[in-house]
């Protein structure tokens, strides 16, 4: 009978590897857990918004004659013109879009702007909505809204607080204490989207009368939508009314808003 000859050191090879292989030690000579697998990247989720609505279409007529009353004393076809509106010019409209309107009267000058952008991070570890409450919160500084002590929330500044509405005013910016009512003063809004301001700011125009302009800024999830509504009176006596305007404001904000959940 034939014996099958035996190499002693095939044999310490196969030991040598086989204890390698149950070793946990990488090709690269670091330890590698063995009931950890392979390491994965946690990716933030994605915006809920991939698109935007065209904005120029977004308002509704009876809105606009509400919100711009010198139009309806035009002649028919620079009345549908004007409803129409100018669209703002950018490179991607399904990243930022925008839109504008404006209608002179004998009483006063309207002004209305709607601008929308679809934030998009492009760090993985960030999700849009979070990218787009920097976004966000930019805006919410650059208006400085008096701080929550003196102001806070909408309801907070309802109580009618006597402290200084206007808090630090930006450079421009004039004080609203006289001519803006205690609730009225901008402050942060807790019933529109997932965080909202609105800022009242009454301020010269290169004019003996002042405009009154109201901005309101909401963010939904990835989409941060401004709403700026301004009127200037005919006359340097006449106020802006605060309150109409900033209820104007908020109502298309709100419309808005419903239309990005439709």
């Amino acid at each position: 009978m034939q014996r099958k000859a035996y190499v002693p050191g095939l044999a310490a090879l196969l030991v040598t590897l086989v204890a390698g292989c149950t070793s946990g030690t990488g090709g690269d000579g670091s330890d590698i857990d063995a009931k950890a697998g392979v390491p994965t990247t946690t990716t933030a989720p994605p915006g809920k918004y991939r698109t935007l609505r065209e904005p120029c279409g977004s308002v509704e007529p009876a809105t606009l004659r509400d919100l711009l009353p010198g139009v309806a004393q035009l002649p028919e076809e620079q009345r549908e013109k004007a409803y129409k509106g100018t669209a703002a010019v950018t490179y991607d409209t399904d990243r930022r879009v925008g839109c504008a309107w404006a209608a002179d009267s004998p009483d006063a000058s309207h002004n209305l702007v709607i601008d929308v952008e679809r934030v998009v991070s492009y760090d993985p570890a960030v999700s849009d909505a979070d990218k787009a409450q920097e976004v966000y919160a930019k805006k919410e500084d650059g208006a400085a809204l008096p701080p929550p002590a003196a102001a806070g929330s909408e309801d907070a500044a309802a109580d009618g607080d006597d402290a200084d509405p206007s808090g630090s005013p930006s450079p421009g910016k004039t004080p609203n204490a006289a001519t803006t009512p205690p609730g009225l003063q901008p402050r942060l809004l807790d019933d529109l989207g997932d965080a909202a301001f609105v800022d009242d700011v009454y301020a010269a125009s290169g004019s003996a009368a002042k405009r009154r302009t109201v901005s309101v800024v909401f963010r939904t999830s990835n989409v941060v939508v401004t709403v700026r509504y301004a009127e200037q009176p005919a006359h340097s006596t006449t106020v802006p009314d605060s309150k109409e305007l900033q209820e104007k404001a908020r109502g298309l904000a709100r419309k808005l808003a419903d239309q990005l959940n439709e």
